[in-house]
């Protein structure tokens, strides 16, 4: 059996200066709405991955289907939330004076959600809890279809990732920021361990 995790790919969204933590609530709402760049081309494994698939696994956030859809453009697609982006706690006010660039907050919020802090978000617990949930899903589907492709994340990706590597699969776990950064993660025989 065999899963592999791809990062979505490059964001159409590249706004690339310094926001205020108002600025950086809307940057992420813009993200979230915009799928990858028009131009984007997927690197070679991923592309092997995604064309030997009959259906691609995605988020239903629009970056998450257009990569699947570019990695396989044949395969049927299926959406669930289950497979979102860990969400980042955005500050309810205004810092003062603090002006970052997109991937400086993104690091500074991970971190302090990871700390505990998920101020309107789901908590870092609760974010393992819907990878293993994840993790589940996809061994079941390879254990019924061989393999599952997941389009997903970065960071939810390494979630999962860690939940499969538990439950005994193999595999490098890289996983990170990288678009198109492709995981394959396998576990011989099938039956045993399936729902750990």
């Amino acid at each position: 059996m065999e899963i592999t995790l791809i990062r979505h790919g490059r964001s159409a969204h590249i706004e690339d200066h310094r926001l205020n933590s108002r600025e950086f609530k809307k940057w992420v709402e813009t993200y979230n709405r915009l799928g990858i760049l028009e131009d984007e081309v997927c690197p070679s494994d991923a592309l092997e991955k995604g064309v030997s698939a009959s259906f691609i696994l995605t988020s239903n956030l629009k970056r998450s289907i257009e990569s699947a859809k570019c990695l396989n453009p044949f395969a049927k697609i299926r959406t669930d939330r289950l497979f979102r982006e860990a969400e980042l706690p955005i500050p309810a006010s205004n810092l003062p004076g603090l002006k970052l660039r997109p991937k400086t907050w993104a690091l500074v919020l991970r971190l302090l959600w990871i700390c505990g802090y998920s101020q309107g978000c789901e908590s870092y617990r609760d974010a393992k809890l819907r990878a293993k949930q994840a993790s589940l899903l996809l061994t079941s589907i390879a254990k019924e279809h061989h393999s599952a492709v997941l389009a997903g994340h970065g960071f939810f990706n390494l979630l999962i990732a860690g939940e499969l590597q538990k439950a005994g699969w193999t595999g490098n776990r890289k996983t990170g920021s990288k678009h198109w950064n492709t995981d394959t993660y396998v576990r011989l025989g099938g039956d045993e361990n399936v729902n750990t």
